[in-house]
């Protein structure tokens, strides 16, 4: 089962689009983990999440620390501070 991922303002902008549809692989089990997979993906994210730190998550809706699990069908949010 895939998640779905959405990007906002400059994360958005650089990545290219507002939302994606993805499978991670099994090795990905939290926040801080997708965004070093999503970073590998294209030039464009790589350039969203070089720095990690300038990021915030929300899982399902909720603003969560790097740390957070993501599962299947959990719906990922990033976006600026």
């Amino acid at each position: 089962m895939a998640m779905e991922i959405l990007y906002f303002a400059w994360v958005r902008q650089k990545v290219g689009q507002g939302a994606e549809t993805l499978e991670p692989p099994a090795e990905v089990a939290d926040v801080a983990g997708l965004m070093r997979w999503l970073a590998a993906r294209s030039p464009g994210h790589a350039a969203a999440f070089a720095q990690p730190g300038q990021i915030r998550a929300a899982v399902n809706q909720e603003f969560c620390p790097p740390d957070h699990p993501v599962r299947p069908g959990d719906e990922v949010a990033f976006f600026p501070p």
